[in-house]
C-alpha cells in the first residue's frame, strides 16, 4: 500500500543578491520516510529546511502540506531555548504543554463526575471524559515523564543536570537540550539540520536507534555517513543548484550516483563526438554539391538538445609532509594523569583529574583514534601533550626529532581580525603569490582570499587552520574534531591524505566512518580510565560484542604495557612532567624542549610512597570509618530494593489505568490516579534519600583513602567477584581495572590490609572507582575469600 504524501515542493527556486541557490527544486516526503539532504557546504541545504520551515520565503515555487501537519526544525546552532531560569527538565516538560492541560481538564472531569449526578448531564460528562481520557494515552500522557528521562539521558545528560538552568548550560549542551525537546515534541516531521554536531558516540548511536523506531518523517543534514546509512531510507542530493532524488541510504546513494555519471559522462562523449562529425561534415560540403545535406544536418544540430558536461565539485588538495624522521617511539607515558587545577589565590590548590592512563606508547607510524563521551578529557589530554595545560601527576614523553603539529578543534589558533592570507602568511614568511597558490588548493580563490576570518563559516575556516597546518611540516600530528564543519567531500580528502601521511597520529573525532578509514589504533577514555586497542573503531566493537558473547567482562582492559624511559635512554627526549610542559611554535609546531621532571622519590631502584603531612603511617586506617562504610552501603542497598519496588508498581499502575480506561471505570481511574501520584512522591523521596547517603558513602571512602592513597604512584586495583548491588550493569562479575603499572608495586600490608585479604571487608565498584579518580591505589579486595 503507497505512504501518504505529507509534503509536496515544488519547483522552489531561491536566490541571495545575485547569487542562484537553487531552482526548481521538486520532490514529495511520505509518511514515515527518513529522508537525508546531502551536498557540499554552500550547496542550500539548510536555505531549504528553513523554507519548509517557515522561516524563510522561497523566490518561486510552492509547498504544499498535508492537513494539520506538525514541524519541528532543529537548525544547526542552538542560541536559545527557553527562558534561562528555567531548568531543563522544566523545559522538556513544556513539549507536553497539551497532554499537561488534558490532564487538569480530566481532573476536573473526575471531580464533577464524583460530585454525582443524573441523566443527560452525567453521560455528557463520561463522554467528554471518555474522549479526552483516549486522547490523553494516545500522546503518552500516563509516561511523559519517563521518556524525558530516557531522551535526556540518551542524548548524555545525567541524572544531576536534570535541573540545572538553562542560561548554565553551555553552547553544545543547548543543541542537545533543542535536540531533546524536539524529539519528545513528537511531530509529523522533523527537519534535523546536523543533529550529531555535538553528540558524542554513544548519544550518536542511542539517536539512531530512537530514529530508526520513531514512526514519524525526517528530513536530516548530516556529513556522518555512517548515521546517515543507519537512520535513513533515500537520498536528495543537491548540487549545481538542482537536487536529484535517489532510493536507498548513503552507501546505496553512492553507487547510484557513481552509475549515473558514469552514464552521463559516456552520453556527453558520445554527443560530441556526433556534434564534431557533423560540424566537420557541414565545413567540408558546406559550398559544394551536397550543400543540401550540409544544410540539413546544421538544422539538425540547432534543434539539437545539447548535454551538459557532468560537473563534479572541487576537492581539498591536501598534502602533510615532515621535515624530519622522527625516532621509533614518539609518544611515551608514565603514570600520567590529566585534568584541571584550582589556582585561585587564597584558595588551596584543588584537582579535578579527569582520567589516568597506563603506560602508553605511540610509536611512529601509528594512528591513534581517542574516543570516548563528551566531558571525558579527551581534548585535555590532547591540550596536555602540546603543553596547553600540564600533567596533574607522573610524565609524557615525546620522542627524539619529534615536531608535534595542532589543530585545536575551536580553531584558538586563528586571529579573527586578519584576512584569510595574512593568517597564512603569519605561519611562515612566503610570497603572496605561494600564500595565493597554497589557499586555491583549499578552495579559495580570487578575493576570497581577503575575506576576514571572523566572517567564514565553521567550515571555511576549519579550512584555514588546515592550510596552517601543512604548513607546520610536523612529524607528529594532534588534530582535535578535525571533520567538525567539514562536507562529506572535505572529509574524504582529509582521510585520504591522512592514510598516506607517514608520521604518527593522533586525533579525537566522534565521525565513525572517519575513525574506521584512518584509524590502527583505538584509545577508548571510559569511567576515568584509558583502555588501549589495536584496529579501528569497528575493530574494537567487534571485540566487545565477542568478549560479551564469550561472558568476558567488557571492561576488563588489555594488558599493561609498562615502558622504562631509562631504558629509553637516547631515544627519548626530556619528559614533560606536572610542573613544566614544552609550548607550541607559533605556526602551531612544538619542538622538544628541556622540562623538569618531578619524579617519585627513589630507593633501591625502587619508587617509595610520600611521608603523611600528619606523621602517620599509611597503614594506621580507622577501623571506625569502615564500620560506617559497611553500614551506609548496605542502607544504600535496602534504599535500591525499595526504589525497585516503587518502580515496579508505578508500571503496574501505568497498565492498570489504561485497562481502567478501555473499559470506563471511573472509579478506577480517580482511585489508581491518586494512587499513582502518591506512588511517584514517594519515589521522588527514595531518591533524595539514595543520593544523600551516596555522598556519604562517597565521603567516609575520601577518609578512608585519606591515608591510603599516594600521588604519584600508579598501580593496579582488583575486583574479584564484584557483585555488590551498587555494581553498574555490565561491572559485575569478574573485573580487573588496570591504571598503570609502576617501577615498583606495593605490598597489601604496605596499605594496612595485612598479609591476608580482608574478610570483613569489601569495596563495590563506585567506591573503587571514586578511589580511581582520587589518586593511584594498591588495594587487593578478593570477595571470593568470604566463599
Amino acid at each position: 500500500m503507497p505512504m501518504a504524501t505529507i509534503l509536496t515542493v515544488n519547483k522552489l527556486s531561491k536566490s541571495y543578491v545575485v547569487t542562484q541557490i537553487f531552482k526548481n527544486v521538486s520532490f514529495q516526503v511520505g509518511e514515515g520516510e527518513k529522508v537525508a539532504l546531502v551536498g557540499v557546504n554552500g550547496a542550500g541545504k539548510t536555505t531549504l529546511l528553513k523554507i519548509i520551515a517557515g522561516l524563510e520565503e522561497a523566490d518561486s515555487g510552492e509547498i504544499i502540506k498535508a492537513k494539520g501537519l506538525k514541524i519541528t526544525y532543529l537548525p544547526q546552532e542552538v542560541t536559545y531555548i527557553g527562558d534561562a531560569g528555567q531548568t531543563l527538565i522544566g523545559e522538556m516538560h513544556s513539549a507536553f504543554a497539551e497532554v499537561q492541560e488534558m490532564q487538569a481538564r480530566m481532573r476536573q472531569l473526575e471531580a464533577a463526575m464524583s460530585a454525582g449526578g443524573v441523566g443527560s448531564a452525567y453521560a455528557a460528562l463520561m463522554d467528554a471524559y471518555s474522549e479526552l481520557s483516549e486522547r490523553f494515552e494516545h500522546l503518552g500522557g500516563y509516561d511523559y515523564e519517563t521518556r524525558i528521562e530516557q531522551v535526556l539521558a540518551g542524548l548524555g545528560f545525567s541524572r544531576n543536570q536534570f535541573n540545572h538552568p538553562l542560561g548554565k548550560l553551555s553552547g553544545g549542551q543547548k543543541t542537545r537540550a533543542a535536540l531533546a525537546k524536539a524529539l519528545l515534541s513528537a511531530p509529523d516531521l522533523l527537519l534535523l539540520d546536523e543533529p550529531t554536531n555535538h553528540l558524542d558516540l554513544a548519544a550518536l548511536e542511542w539517536l539512531e536507534d530512537f530514529l530508526n523506531k520513531w514512526p514519524g518523517s525526517v528530513i536530516l543534514i548530516s556529513h556522518d555517513r555512517y548515521f546517515l546509512d543507519k537512520t535513513t531510507n533515500r537520498t536528495l542530493d543537491m548540487a549545481f543548484g538542482t537536487l536529484e532524488d535517489y532510493p536507498g541510504g548513503y552507501s546505496r546513494y553512492l553507487d547510484l550516483k557513481a552509475e549515473r555519471l558514469e552514464r552521463r559522462e559516456t552520453e556527453y562523449a558520445a554527443q560530441q563526438e556526433y556534434i564534431a562529425k557533423t560540424e566537420d561534415f557541414i565545413r567540408r560540403y558546406k559550398a559544394g554539391q551536397r550543400y543540401r545535406q550540409a544544410r540539413g544536418r546544421q538544422k539538425q544540430l540547432d534543434r539539437l538538445e545539447r548535454i551538459a558536461r557532468p560537473d563534479e565539485h572541487d576537492k581539498l588538495k591536501l598534502q602533510f609532509n615532515a621535515d624530519l624522521r622522527s625516532g621509533q617511539a614518539v609518544l611515551v607515558t608514565d603514570c600520567l594523569a590529566v585534568g584541571y587545577r584550582n589556582r585561585r589565590q587564597g584558595e588551596p590548590l584543588g584537582e579535578r583529574i579527569l582520567f589516568r592512563l597506563p603506560d602508553v606508547e605511540a610509536r611512529r607510524g601509528e594512528r591513534v583514534a581517542l574516543v570516548g563521551p563528551n566531558g571525558s578529557g579527551k581534548s585535555t589530554l590532547l591540550k596536555t601533550i602540546v603543553g596547553e595545560l600540564p600533567p596533574l601527576h607522573g610524565t609524557l614523553q615525546l620522542g627524539s626529532n619529534v615536531i608535534v603539529g595542532y589543530y585545536a578543534q575551536a580553531h584558538e589558533g586563528l586571529n579573527l581580525e586578519r584576512d584569510i592570507i595574512s593568517e597564512v602568511m603569519s605561519a611562515q614568511p612566503m610570497s603572496e603569490e605561494t600564500a595565493r597558490n597554497l589557499l586555491a588548493r583549499f578552495m579559495f580563490t580570487g578575493d576570497e582570499v581577503y575575506r576576514r576570518v571572523g566572517d567564514l563559516s565553521g567550515g571555511e575556516r576549519s579550512r584555514v587552520a588546515l592550510a596552517k597546518l601543512t604548513l607546520a611540516r610536523a612529524n607528529f600530528l594532534i588534530l582535535d574534531e578535525p571533520t567538525n564543519h567539514l562536507d562529506i567531500n572535505a572529509r574524504e580528502a582529509l582521510e585520504d591524505v591522512l592514510r598516506d601521511y607517514p608520521g604518527t597520529l593522533l586525533f579525537v573525532s566522534h565521525d565513525r566512518y572517519f575513525i574506521d578509514a584512518v584509524a590502527t589504533h583505538t584509545w577508548v577514555v571510559n569511567k576515568g580510565r584509558l583502555d588501549t586497542f589495536v584496529g579501528n573503531y569497528s575493530d574494537y566493537q567487534a571485540e566487545l560484542a565477542r568478549r560479551e558473547r564469550e561472558g568476558v567482562n567488557v571492561l576488563q582492559p588489555p594488558a599493561p604495557q609498562p615502558v622504562a624511559a631509562n631504558k629509553r635512554k637516547g631515544q627519548l627526549a626530556p619528559p614533560v612532567a606536572s610542573n613544566g610542559a614544552a609550548r607550541p611554535t607559533a605556526n602551531g609546531a612544538t619542538r622538544n624542549g628541556k622540562a623538569a621532571t618531578a619524579a617519585p622519590a627513589m630507593k633501591n631502584g625502587k619508587m617509595q610512597p610520600p611521608t603523611p603531612k600528619n606523621g602517620r603511617s599509611n597503614g594506621q586506617t580507622s577501623t571506625t570509618s569502615y564500620g560506617k562504610l559497611r553500614e551506609r552501603t548496605r542502607e544504600v542497598e535496602q534504599l535500591e530494593q525499595q526504589i525497585d519496588g516503587l518502580e515496579t508498581r508505578l508500571r503496574q499502575l501505568t497498565t492498570d489505568l489504561g485497562a481502567a480506561t478501555e473499559q470506563r471505570d471511573l472509579a478506577a481511574i480517580s482511585r489508581l490516579g491518586r494512587e499513582y501520584e502518591q506512588a511517584e512522591v514517594e519515589l521522588e523521596r527514595k531518591y533524595k534519600d539514595w543520593e544523600r547517603l551516596s555522598s556519604m558513602v562517597a565521603a567516609l571512602l575520601l577518609q578512608i583513602a585519606d591515608c591510603r592513597l599516594q600521588i604519584g604512584a600508579c598501580q593496579q586495583v582488583r575486583l574479584c567477584h564484584c557483585n555488590h548491588p551498587l555494581a553498574p550493569p555490565g561491572a559485575r562479575g569478574n573485573v580487573e581495572a588496570q591504571l598503570c603499572s609502576s617501577q615498583a608495586r606495593m605490598s597489601p600490608s604496605f596499605w594496612g590490609l595485612g598479609a591476608k585479604p580482608r574478610a570483613a571487608h569489601y569495596f563495590s565498584w563506585h567506591e573503587a572507582r571514586l578511589a580511581l579518580l582520587l589518586s593511584p591505589l594498591w588495594l587487593t579486595m578478593n570477595r571470593a575469600a568470604r566463599h
